[in-house]
């Protein structure tokens, strides 16, 4: 982040003519990679941008900028969902590219016209935002990383402190989008709490010109970002939630399914993610489960996550590395997963994204669809209003409603949403996603009726399902009690994204107390248990197909495993003769399940064996099909791997472990809890 600065006039410059603008740029590949700007951009240059062979009439600036005004509310009701690029993108990128063009070459003139600085931000901003969108179409971090230069750009040129009429709310407006993308891009250390600043002092300058109703809005904003800041603060450097060479193996050197073993060769193509809770942690419309879940299903842009949260390259022996990072090129990445999120959707609209995701699915590759919200009546008051459940109980009596009282839909367990449309169910049935079943599906349900989609299983259409499934009881653990889902999230859709942190919360431990080469040595302890449930699982005869897909897939795979850690310096691209886009995309774009499904195993043997759990069925989570006893959450592998961890942390009385004579050896810990050897 620091070196960007300095890099801001060439990329801002020549981002949108095509250009790349330095080595940084060429690391990062924004423009070679960015469909729709490229497309927008070559249009540009084939007509001159406007400049008419050094003619700048103001009046076509303006006339040009009305223009560029109606493509930009064209593309921002364009839904963001299908593989078919729509036309409007590479408009709206052709004319803004002009727009652009004509300011810098004229920039003098249009300023004795009455261009104004705020103009000339918002353009730079609204070209952001196309790559923003993009982003949300495609999941190319590239493109995410082009919106971040163009507003990096407006930030440090203070474009919008120019004063004019409603110009706080452009400047806030600009500030909250690009807070959101600093956050998706894991910009926790410097920009994002920049950005949060600039967004509290502002609005508290402009509590006086604001009006009343546009202040309270920008204030629950406010509250937004504070709850979802804190929400993981502690935890929030530690490591990042992507898939990442600098602390995660090459995926072709984890344990595979034996050759012998019949299996299609699945991947991960598309995920569609919708959490809702009353009042949960979010910032716009990204809740905190979601973006867990977002984040967990990417590759991180290689050695970035390192070098903007202050990690340095030396090795044990104290060794400098400096060009490590360097040599981590973000072109042997694969493509990522497409993902749509949805918040608060109408049950008529997610079924019509899932629809065109399975329709547009290619062939051998599979979905996952994760659904995060409570049962439609909830006693802790989480589902719909009270005043509605009223309403709906007293129209079963109305003679004039010819549903019936005692239909299927009355009794079967269902997700509410969060939409409030009148007309029609605002639930999710288990039965509604049976007709999709004619694709593989990986469906990953948090709610405490998550049970109630077991029935999916042998109702299927063509293809197996497979499926992990929440406890149904949420109360069981120390640090998820209570409003848990409000305060830090899901304790399920946590283990399965940062299991290490998840684990902490559950034994109470927030995390500020432990020092970063403590939380270090317990990530490798983790790993080296996980591995072992990975080589158990593999070497299972009795594991069923649906899961010998998902183990090809390596962030899919991390979900029900998880991944052993590597130190940054020990980091290495794997290098063959074929292409890195081949090589990889057979490797790693096939191993992604394999993240999402290892922790899943470590979740359950860890919920198994504590003791405020009891080992109630509720508190336990489940999935289907079921995995081999040998990695089961009783079993004595489990209790040896979570031995390891739960010692090192301090914690092993809070588990109920086997009278057994042997156990791993536990380094002490360097920090205060020790360690617990003689059990």
């Amino acid at each position: 982040e620091k070196g960007k600065k300095t890099a801001m006039t060439p990329v801002s410059s020549t981002t949108v003519q095509g250009n790349s603008g330095g080595g940084e740029r060429n690391a990062s590949g924004g423009a070679t990679m960015a469909s729709s700007p490229q497309q927008g951009q070559g249009q540009a240059q084939g007509g001159g941008g406007g400049g008419g062979g050094g003619v700048c009439p103001a009046e076509q600036f303006w006339s040009l900028l009305d223009k560029a005004d109606r493509r930009f509310a064209r593309v921002r009701d364009l839904p963001l969902f299908g593989r078919q690029e729509p036309a409007e993108y590479g408009k709206a990128f052709r004319i803004y590219t002009q727009l652009w063009r004509m300011q810098q070459e004229h920039r003098h003139r249009l300023l004795d016209a009455g261009l104004r600085r705020w103009q000339v931000g918002e353009i730079a901003a609204r070209i952001a935002h196309l790559y923003y969108s993009q982003y949300q179409r495609t999941s190319d971090t590239a493109l995410l990383s082009e919106a971040f230069v163009f507003y990096h750009a407006v930030l440090d040129r203070a474009y919008f402190l120019d004063d004019h009429l409603g110009a706080s709310t452009k400047h806030l407006r600009f500030l909250a989008r690009f807070l959101l993308v600093a956050l998706i891009l894991s910009r926790r250390a410097q920009t994002v709490p920049r950005l949060a600043g600039h967004i509290r002092s502002l609005l508290d300058e402009s509590k006086k010109t604001l009006q009343e109703a546009d202040y309270r809005e920008w204030k629950h904003v406010v509250q937004e970002i504070t709850r979802f800041l804190k929400a993981d603060s502690p935890f929030m450097n530690k490591r990042p939630l992507r898939y990442s060479y600098a602390f995660d193996p090459p995926p072709e050197t984890l344990p595979t399914i034996p050759p012998t073993v019949k299996k299609r060769g699945l991947l991960l193509s598309d995920a569609i993610l919708c959490s809702y809770y009353h009042n949960e942690v979010k910032f716009t419309d990204l809740t905190l489960d979601t973006f867990r879940m977002l984040q967990c299903l990417e590759w991180e842009p290689c050695g970035s996550f390192a070098q903007n949260n202050g990690y340095s390259a030396h090795d044990e022996g104290g060794q400098n590395h400096p060009n490590l990072l360097k040599d981590l090129r973000d072109a042997a990445l694969p493509p990522n997963p497409l993902k749509t999120v949805l918040y608060r959707p109408s049950v008529p609209h997610f079924l019509k994204v899932l629809a065109t995701k399975c329709e547009e699915l290619p062939l051998n590759t599979m979905m996952l669809i994760y659904l995060s919200a409570a049962d439609e009546v909830q006693s802790s008051g989480l589902g719909p209003d009270t005043s509605e459940r009223v309403v709906n109980s007293f129209s079963q009596f109305d003679i004039s409603n010819t549903r019936a009282g005692t239909s299927k839909e009355d009794s079967e367990p269902c997700l509410w949403l969060g939409c409030r449309e009148g007309e029609g169910s605002n639930c999710i049935y288990p039965c509604d996603l049976i007709p999709f079943t004619r694709r593989p599906l990986f469906l990953v349900i948090d709610s405490n009726i998550s049970y109630a989609f077991k029935s999916i299983h042998g109702a299927e259409k063509g293809e197996t399902a497979a499926m992990l499934l929440s406890p149904s009881s949420r109360s069981c653990a120390v640090g998820f009690s209570g409003d848990s889902t409000r305060q830090s999230g899901s304790q399920f859709t946590m283990f399965l994204t940062a299991p290490l942190q998840a684990f902490c919360f559950l034994i109470g431990n927030n995390g500020l107390d432990i020092i970063d080469k403590d939380y270090n040595k317990a990530e490798e302890l983790l790993s080296l248990s996980l591995n072992e449930w990975a080589m158990t699982l593999v070497a299972s005869s009795s594991l069923d197909p649906v899961w010998v897909e998902v183990l090809g897939d390596p962030l899919l795979r991390r979900l029900l495993l998880r991944l052993p850690s590597l130190s940054i310096c020990d980091t290495t691209i794997p290098r063959s003769s074929s292409s890195p886009g081949e090589q990889l995309n057979r490797n790693l774009g096939s191993k992604f399940i394999w993240v999402v499904s290892c922790r899943f195993i470590f979740c359950r043997a860890t919920l198994s064996l504590f003791k405020a759990s009891n080992d109630k069925a509720e508190c336990l989570p489940s999935c289907v099909p079921p995995l081999p006893e040998s990695v089961g959450g009783e079993s004595m592998l489990s209790q040896c791997c979570l031995m390891r961890v739960a010692s090192f942390l301090g914690a092993a009385d809070q588990f109920s472990f086997a009278e057994v004579t042997t156990w791993p050896d536990i380094d002490e810990p360097t920090s205060s809890g020790g360690a617990d050897k003689e059990l």
